[in-house]
């Protein structure tokens, strides 16, 4: 693989601009080479010339080390090519370079070559040198939280109980630790986060080793309860309740605060370890292109500039790696019972591996839906199904139980399409949507589990298919009439299995973030809780569906394949209810994001959502009463929650239609190379949104009225997808912007001047 697949392949997407540009310097350097191409071409050597060097002086084989080193040297300093000055004292934070050989034909464009180089150099030292400053202000807070969480362990396992301190450690030894605890020694530590992180781990002070950690800290922390807490009752709690009612000295509450250290000390581990891989892959980039510039020109410009970049910031800091090493030995100490193999596993990230069994299962089973399709299609025509007597009675009763599936198995197909489109365009949706290192599932692990449950759901099709009751019972077959509700808790079964298989880590992230999504607006909302929300809002059939299979299995209506429900008015009700809930449940979310952010958008988004409640009301009130005034209310509504909708989508949720752009009616930065694909999903959106038209306006179609239903929802379902992409895609480019590749991990403990410094 070339250097330069291979920098697009390493690098952080967020930090993209960051790096160093090589590809545009290597482009430059091919200009560079074709005036070299063209000028050696003018000036070739004539055969006179090169017949004449066979008569030079013969230097020898064998030459003496000091007259080789002397001669290079000489040679070297006569042929220096540039003379790079850094500008690091004055603060300025620039690079320099002076190109020495301007007389030569062609020099202008290397000059402007080691302008860009120059210029790419001092970016990169800059991000570099800004980053470290960061990470190392977060390792004094976590060197602050330690401090806390080594006391608070020291109270809750009531350790000075257990031993006598002062028969460990020798007289002079206590007397040392005793002069080390005072509140200077608290400060000192504090602040010397680079040489340790762990004070605990010093070699020098045996007695270190054993003394007890200074519990004066617990008097200036108090447990941070404002993470996933309840509002806006538990902060009233929190606030007016007493330090010491809050640091509850328990197991539980120890269990809790080590738990979130941990985390918070993986993910510092992970920023550590983009930082270093930032650094050496800029480090090789430079190397790389100044190669290919000696390679091109004849010169020996490489060691002059590399030297220059081996003493930048970015080449020479080392707070970095020693930050590396004091995590590791603090996490293994604290965190892993001094296990370094498991400590280690825990820290470094997991690669996700590619297993061939995958590929050869999601094949098995297209496979097996493509030959159940047909074979579907062939029943039908043979047994001339659609001209039978039972038609209408399937179709009313049996085709929204199967219909469910259907909706659910489109729903995963679009989002296949969406995460292998997310991958080919470098959007970084594991850290968006915050998925644990090597656990998010990928289009390959999502693409099996859809063929899996579309050939499951078809084969359920395929078993129950008869249109004719037992003339002797005049019932339907109990066996068959259940394989849609055996099926819909096989799903259930596998979805809440607490056992490690089928991706357990991606079923329970699933399941937490539905519950965040339920109940709203109890939870801060993080983007993969109002993510899931605004997909549940698209497959609002499908909720009805598992309405009616309650239903339908709980009233008994399977065995005679009837369909009362609707004439039921307790099932009508919850016909609205259903509705109802997506949409509600994205709007109290909202209501919760206006109450931490205080950003008047959200308000504007839940005004959004309560116009489509109103708008899925009058609609469904209107396709059970078929009354005028219902009518009216439901065009009316729909059209406003529908234009509303349409326009939060493109400029909020998409970042498009803005004038003053370089892609005109477009954004800035465009991930997709073809701009016609943004004004063609735009479209479509539009289209799409507007398919409740024909609840309204009652097309006179040759489709049954279920078969209609289905395909509106997935119209929706399609649309929703389309969305899924431009808005993962507008969320990355905001990263990108703000150079935001790092979640942000809730601390358990929050010191006095903290919240000093933030009121």
């Amino acid at each position: 693989m070339k250097f330069g697949k291979e920098l697009a392949a390493q690098m952080v997407p967020e930090w993209q601009a960051a790096y160093m540009d090589y590809s545009s310097l290597k482009n430059f350097l091919k200009e560079i080479h074709a005036l070299k191409q063209k000028s050696r071409q003018a000036d070739a050597p004539t055969s006179l010339q090169q017949a004449l060097t066979l008569y030079r002086g013969f230097s020898g084989l064998i030459q003496r080390q000091n007259q080789r080193a002397t001669s290079f040297v000489d040679h070297d300093i006569e042929n220096q090519a540039i003379l790079v000055d850094s500008m690091q004292g004055n603060g300025s934070g620039k690079y320099v370079t002076t190109f020495l050989m301007a007389a030569e034909e062609g020099a202008e464009y290397e000059h402007e070559f080691f302008r860009m180089l120059d210029s790419e150099l001092s970016k990169v030292d800059k991000f570099y040198r800004s980053k470290v400053k960061e990470v190392v202000a977060e390792a004094e807070i976590l060197t602050k939280q330690m401090d806390a969480f080594i006391a608070f362990r020291i109270k809750a396992e009531k350790v000075e109980k257990k031993f006598d301190v002062s028969k460990m450690i020798p007289t002079n030894a206590v007397q040392g630790g005793r002069a080390g605890s005072n509140k200077h020694n608290d400060a000192k530590q504090s602040n010397d986060s680079l040489q340790e992180i762990d004070h605990e781990d010093n070699p020098k002070n045996p007695a270190a080793s054993i003394r007890l950690a200074s519990q004066e800290v617990l008097n200036r922390v108090r447990l941070n309860r404002d993470i996933q807490v309840p509002f806006p009752a538990a902060k009233v709690n929190c606030v007016s309740m007493n330090k010491q009612t809050q640091m509850n000295f328990t197991k539980d509450n120890l269990t809790k605060i080590q738990k979130q250290l941990k985390q918070a000390f993986i993910e510092y581990y992970y920023k550590l370890r983009l930082l270093k891989n930032y650094s050496f892959l800029n480090v090789l980039a430079f190397s790389k292109i100044m190669k290919k510039y000696d390679k091109i020109t004849s010169r020996r410009a490489a060691k002059h500039y590399m030297r220059t970049v081996d003493d930048s910031y970015i080449g020479s800091a080392d707070e970095v790696t020693k930050l590396m090493e004091r995590v590791e030995a603090t996490f293994i100490k604290h965190f892993s019972n001094s296990n370094r193999s498991k400590g280690m596993n825990n820290l470094r990230p997991k690669s996700k591996k590619e297993r061939h069994i995958i590929s050869f299962c999601t094949g098995f089973f297209v496979g097996c839906t493509a030959a159940l399709t047909l074979a579907l299609i062939l029943i039908i025509h043979a047994r001339d199904i659609l001209n039978k007597e039972g038609r209408a009675q399937y179709m009313e009763s049996m085709f929204p139980l199967y219909s469910l599936f259907g909706f659910v198995v489109l729903h995963m197909l679009v989002y296949t399409g969406n995460l292998y489109l997310w991958r080919r365009c470098r959007i970084n949706y594991t850290f968006i949507f915050g998925f644990k290192q090597g656990t998010g599932l990928g289009f390959r692990e999502v693409l099996l589990f859809s063929f899996g449950l579309a050939t499951l759901a078809l084969t359920s099709v395929i078993s129950n298919l008869d249109m004719e009751m037992d003339p002797k019972t005049g019932d339907y077959k109990a066996l068959t009439e259940l394989l849609p509700l055996a099926l819909v808790m096989l799903v259930m079964i596998l979805l809440l299995c607490p056992f490690n298989i089928l991706y357990r880590s991606s079923r329970f992230f699933l399941l937490t973030t539905l519950f965040h999504c339920i109940c709203a607006p109890l939870y801060k909302v993080r983007f993969q809780d109002f993510f899931l929300a605004d997909q549940l809002t698209s497959e609002v059939q499908a909720f009805r569906s598992l309405e009616y299979y309650i239903c339908h299995y709980g009233w008994g209506d399977y065995k005679l394949r009837q369909n009362t429900c609707k004439s039921n008015d307790v099932f009508n009700t919850f016909y609205f209810i259903i509705a109802v809930i997506p949409y509600w449940s994205r709007l109290l979310q909202c209501v919760r994001r206006f109450y931490d952010e205080k950003d008047p958008m959200q308000g504007y988004n839940g005004l959004k959502y309560f116009l489509t409640i109103v708008a899925v009301c009058t609609r469904t009130a209107y396709g059970l009463d078929r009354g005028d005034s219902w009518k009216t209310l439901a065009w009316t509504f729909s059209a406003m929650a529908a234009i509303f909708g349409t326009y939060w989508d493109l400029v909020i949720d998409w970042g498009l239609l803005q004038r003053k752009s370089r892609n005109r009616w477009l954004r800035d930065k465009l991930l997709v190379p073809y701009k016609s694909v943004y004004f063609a999903a735009m479209v479509l959106n539009v289209l799409l949104r507007f398919a409740w038209l024909q609840t309204v306006l009652n097309f006179h179609l040759s489709l049954h009225r279920e078969t209609l239903t289905a395909i509106v929802a997935s119209l929706e379902i399609i649309r929703r997808g389309i969305w899924n992409f431009f808005r993962l895609e507008n969320e990355h480019l905001n990263n990108v912007g703000k150079f935001r590749a790092f979640k942000s991990v809730p601390l358990p403990f929050n010191y006095d001047e903290d919240e000093d410094r933030s009121d």
